[in-house]
């Protein structure tokens, strides 16, 4: 459907009646023009307040389970009454009470087995997108605006990773031509739900957190839409974060493989694994701001116009450096190294930095924090060998540390570049830890001392002039 605009709103978004309002407002604008699919995330803070019940249920605490349910149930009645005319908010009320049992009678079972199983964690916290999608989808109704609300566990199709699993394609194409565009055809205005699908026997998956935007994208491209637009709580794709550099400025424009690289490094606009499935069909996406929809925001294509080196700097303070070193000089090292990220890949962690010495031939990777405790696990399992005889030196794990990435399609063949950015940051008086570059020069990562992470930051972004860059771009492009 080349007319069709998907359009995505985050937790900040759908945070409250008002915010409900405002993003159906701009839902029914566009209807109005041509067909829209919709997804949405749970109210902010919602998903938290999901697992953090599943955590007391899993020590028994039955008083802060009950407490937790009661506050899940009470911000969502509130916000139907705030949002719909009296007439319309019994059958939403009913669905709410009936949506809050189903996740009390999952809490409850994990209560009684005394741990959180992934697929009923799965199960569970889906439930904060069904309850969005049943608010938006009334409201829009009151307003006139045909509308449905879709539980995506019935149209994107995924494969078993609980907690972080990946799309099937194929079969989440067949589902959403058979439920979604029936839908479309008769003028409705689908409501679905983000982060969760389900296995192609049922089970219900989530695809991470964040993924309500990867979600908006599966759909854009089995649909074969027109657009995709994402409404989130700033004015698009920015040279850096603006709480760490005062001077960042809004980029008009980025490629896919600049925002992909933002995103995976640290850049809050857009869920790391979004663009992927739009690649091939080249649709394009804008980075909206839905508490200022008259700003243009930052759009995002297969290709952009033009390039002038570093773009953006992002960082990541939520990681950890774990290093593996060889004791014997028999070892193969690049087995290890094989077996190392084959270990990580089993069980899906997102490598963020990899570097090796060319000398002691030791190894380190970069991991997001929450990952760690299952990235080590399975290591030391691929490697137990080694460790138990002394090959390699017991896995290393720095917490102390942050990552920033300069990206920019501009940077490929600019002498002295990488040069001018270790300059920046060592006049700072920061050390470099490890330092990682594609053979693509997208991307330089650099992790550094954590307490010297912002500093980095706004080093690099002044030494490469990024906002002043971004600025003079944008009026020359629109003359």
């Amino acid at each position: 459907m080349k007319d069709l605009l998907v359009m995505k709103f985050g937790g900040t978004s759908m945070g409250s009646a008002e915010r409900i309002r405002v993003a159906g407002e701009l839902i029914a604008a566009e209807q109005r023009r041509r067909p829209v699919l919709a997804v949405v995330s749970a109210m902010s803070k919602v998903t938290d307040l999901l697992l953090d019940t599943l955590r007391h249920a899993e020590v028994g605490d039955e008083a802060g389970l009950e407490s937790n349910i009661a506050k899940i149930r009470e911000r969502h009645v509130d916000t139907c009454r705030a949002l719909l005319p009296e007439d319309r908010q019994e059958r939403v009320l009913k669905g709410i009470q009936s949506l809050v049992s189903d996740f009390a009678r999952i809490a409850g079972g994990i209560r009684m087995l005394g741990e959180r199983p992934p697929r009923s964690v799965d199960e569970a916290i889906a439930v904060g997108e069904r309850l969005s999608a049943l608010l938006m989808a009334a409201y829009l109704e009151s307003k006139g605006i045909p509308s449905t609300d879709v539980n995506a566990a019935g149209v994107v199709v995924t494969d078993s990773v609980f907690g972080n699993a990946n799309p099937q394609m194929g079969p989440t194409r067949r589902k959403a031509h058979e439920v979604l565009v029936p839908l479309l055809k008769a003028g409705r205005a689908p409501i679905v739900t983000g982060f969760n699908g389900a296995t192609a026997d049922g089970r219900p998956t989530t695809l991470g957190r964040g993924g309500s935007d990867f979600s908006a994208s599966i759909l854009a491209s089995v649909l074969d839409a027109g657009e995709l637009w994402i409404w989130t709580d700033v004015d698009g794709i920015m040279t850096a974060d603006p709480r760490l550099v005062p001077d960042a400025a809004v980029l008009e424009e980025v490629s896919y493989s600049e925002a992909a690289e933002l995103a995976y490094n640290g850049a809050k606009v857009l869920h790391p694994r979004t663009l992927a499935p739009l690649v091939e069909k080249k649709i394009p996406v804008w980075s909206k701001n839905s508490f200022a929809p008259e700003k243009p925001g930052t759009r995002i294509v297969p290709r952009i116009s033009a390039a002038w080196g570093p773009r953006a700097v992002t960082s990541l303070s939520k990681v950890v450096l774990v290093s593996i070193e060889p004791l014997s000089p028999e070892l193969n090292v690049t087995q290890v190294m094989g077996r190392a990220l084959d270990a990580l890949g089993r069980v899906n962690v997102e490598l963020l930095a990899l570097s090796s010495s060319s000398y002691r031939q030791s190894l380190c990777f970069l991991l997001r924090k929450e990952e760690m405790e299952t990235a080590l696990a399975s290591l030391e399992s691929a490697l137990s060998l080694e460790l138990a005889h002394g090959y390699l030196r017991p896995l290393e794990v720095n917490e102390d540390v942050g990552l920033l990435a300069v990206v920019g399609e501009g940077m490929r063949g600019t002498p002295g570049l990488a040069g001018r950015i270790f300059t920046a940051i060592s006049r700072e008086k920061i050390n470099i830890i490890a330092i990682a570059q594609g053979s693509s020069e997208l991307t330089i990562s650099i992790v550094v001392r954590k307490d010297g992470l912002e500093k980095a930051v706004q080093a690099v972004h002044e030494e490469c002039r990024m906002g002043e860059q971004a600025r003079q771009a944008g009026p020359e492009r629109g003359a």
